[in-house]
């Protein structure tokens, strides 16, 4: 299916159904419709081809996102851009890709005057056209997205039609749905926000898009807008539960809150059960969108209607059209139960880095796509990421996996989140360094929660460094940069 398929099918269940609401004004599926025609005419009365390129730079918009069916409708390759980036990223983005057309917003016309050189720049809102195009795509190429560039310079991820239409397939089959959802997109469309989109507009639900992150008003809007479906990474999540307005909202509509992106806490994940109700994971990457693997909201409880506990800690299990394993350092595939690196296959894959077959060639090695995680599987099938391959700390001759520092911080009351690296350390080799940001008028004492952690965790695990910074540094897409964490803590104190 190209891109615009999903809307077209929306359309084909009720044309005058909604669509996109933002701020109160909503346009019908026949609406939509009609504006990515319009968008389609205008990309080839400037030439544009089939196969060509073309980015869209915006915030959340719902004219910016219908140009996503535009260019889909022409034939052309969708080619996301962060607004939140710096104008070299974006330029280095669009030349790696091979734009030759932008698509922007008015509000982003000084950064567009930053990196427009060699493209032909259109303001969206400003695009008229007449005819009737609608195009096959050329390679089944939907989109190419780039990586978040936190370890180096970023990579360009090929996704296919069909890419996406397995993500598409397992998120209908994996998770709770109404015979009309309605999703609220507060995170970027032009990450995972975007691609959750395409589910919803295929079962004829209305997206609720929000252009500028409020979690007040987040909340408000679920119980506004009867919303069934939506996502958040942890991040704003903890924002959510100390948020006043939530133990008062409305949220009875909701089916599905789907959290995920980076770890979250299994202590917040147990007060998100309890207090809003029915989360759901997915587990994925760039390279294999969304959905490697999955935990609905009813696996997060057991036969007896309990919170599973052991089970907050994994990723969901294996998704239905995505084959799972654990690999070790020759290529083996390792029995349950042992730990490697996570490697996965099946049709949910990207094609390949574009324009780097070497880049291809090592994350599809032995036969399987490799993640970077380091996991294992459980006897229920169950997935568990203790770390990223390049975050784990070996201290005194030990392995000590970030993430489980970082699971017995959060526990805390007084951290809202927090981050896990090893520093260079003479007599350690490396030493656990943690780095916390407390709740709103929260305080803490550092060798308290050294004491907190080795309690459940014992010594080697315990962080023999302690930070307290009022925010901890993030992506553009909110992942925190744990390489920023060790350029800036090179040189700091021991406790």
């Amino acid at each position: 299916m190209r891109l615009v398929d999903y809307l077209d099918k929306g359309a084909s269940l009720d044309p005058d159904a909604p669509c996109f609401t933002t701020e109160g004004q909503t346009r019908t599926y026949g609406e939509v419709q009609e504006l990515s025609r319009r968008v389609a005419a205008a990309l080839a009365s400037h030439g544009v081809a089939p196969g060509d390129r073309v980015a869209v730079l915006s915030g959340n918009d719902p004219t910016a996102f219908t140009c996503v069916f535009g260019i889909s409708r022409a034939g052309a390759v969708w080619c996301p851009i962060n607004p939140r980036n710096e104008a070299y990223e974006n330029k280095e983005l669009l030349d790696l890709f091979g734009c030759t057309v932008l698509l922007y917003q008015k509000a982003f016309a000084p950064l567009v005057d930053r990196i427009s050189d060699g493209l032909l720049c259109l303001e969206v809102d400003g695009l008229e056209a007449g005819g009737v195009v609608d195009r096959p795509a050329v390679d089944d190429l939907a989109m190419i997205v780039g990586t978040g560039g936190t370890t180096g310079r970023p990579k360009g991820v090929e996704l296919t039609g069909a890419n996406l239409e397995a993500m598409t397939a397992i998120t209908l089959m994996s998770y709770p749905w109404p015979d009309r959802p309605v999703y609220l997109a507060l995170a970027p469309l032009t990450h995972a926000a975007g691609v959750l989109c395409f589910p919803v507009l295929a079962k004829g639900g209305e997206i609720v898009i929000m252009r500028k992150p409020d979690v007040g008003e987040f909340v408000a809007l679920i119980g506004e807008h009867r919303v069934t479906h939506t996502f958040l990474p942890p991040t704003l999540i903890y924002m959510v539960l100390a948020h006043p307005a939530l133990d008062d909202a409305d949220l009875s509509s909701l089916r599905c809150f789907w959290y995920g992106a980076a770890p979250m806490s299994a202590a917040r994940l147990e007060e998100a059960l309890r207090r809003i109700g029915p989360m759901a994971q997915l587990f994925g990457q760039t390279e294999a969108p969304m959905m490697i693997s999955t935990m609905a909201p009813a696996d997060h409880y057991g036969p007896d209607g309990s919170v599973a506990v052991s089970r907050l800690s994994s990723a969901g299990r294996p998704s239905p059209l995505v084959t799972v394993a654990i690999m070790g350092p020759d290529g083996e595939l390792l029995p349950r139960g042992a730990t490697g690196e996570i490697v996965c296959r099946g049709s949910l894959v990207m094609r390949g880095y574009h324009r780097d077959p070497d880049a291809t060639a090592a994350a599809s090695a032995h036969g399987w796509h490799h993640t970077g995680d380091i996991g294992y599987l459980d006897d229920e099938n169950y997935l568990f990421i203790v770390d990223r391959a390049k975050d784990m700390v070996i201290t005194g001759g030990f392995n000590v996996y970030s993430t489980e520092v970082e699971q017995a911080l959060m526990q805390h009351p007084a951290v809202q989140d927090c981050a896990v690296i090893g520093l260079p350390d003479d007599k350690w080799g490396e030493r656990v360094t943690a780095v916390l940001q407390l709740r709103p008028g929260a305080t803490v004492d550092k060798a308290e929660v050294a004491a907190f952690v080795k309690e459940r965790l014992g010594s080697v695990k315990t962080p023999k460094q302690i930070e307290i910074w009022e925010e901890l540094p993030r992506s553009k897409v909110g992942k925190v940069l744990k390489a920023d964490l060790r350029f800036r803590l090179g040189g700091a104190d021991q406790l």
